[in-house]
């Protein structure tokens, strides 16, 4: 059985911003799963990079050679995902299930997750417990 692997923003800023997460982001890469992001996450990725950079935090590097490594590395490695209304609509029942403490773009993440019959990628421990709510399996 092919493992597959949703990398979520946590786990894809980490892979090329240096940060306390990179070394394990990079050892989930060393189980050679197949890779899957969303058009969501490349979105949230391009948001992060664009935050981090408005605050200092990238010094001498410039956001568009980030967003130029994120986008050769994933249609190199990945495979990309959209986004449909089908997630839209299982993310809005899971955010009306209180006990799961989630935001909107970690239950949108967690519904392709599902869909897709992927294994979670995440450093985020609130979606970790969501997804294991959930019953969808993660690493991180």
């Amino acid at each position: 059985m092919e493992l597959i692997y949703y990398l979520d923003t946590s786990v894809l800023v980490s892979l090329f911003v240096e940060d306390t997460h990179t070394r394990r982001a990079r050892k989930i890469l060393l189980t050679r799963p197949q890779l899957l992001i969303s058009d969501f996450g490349a979105a949230e990725f391009a948001s992060a990079i664009s935050g981090l950079s408005l605050m200092g935090a990238l010094r001498d590097f410039a956001p568009v050679s980030f967003y130029h490594n994120f986008d050769g590395w994933c249609a190199r490695t990945t495979r990309r995902i959209p986004l449909g209304s089908e997630d839209i609509r299982v993310a809005e029942s899971w955010l009306r299930k209180l006990d799961l403490g989630i935001r909107t773009p970690d239950a949108m993440h967690l519904a392709i997750v599902q869909r897709m019959q992927a294994k979670l990628a995440t450093f985020d421990k609130k979606m970790a417990l969501a997804a294991s709510k959930l019953g969808i399996a993660y690493v991180g």
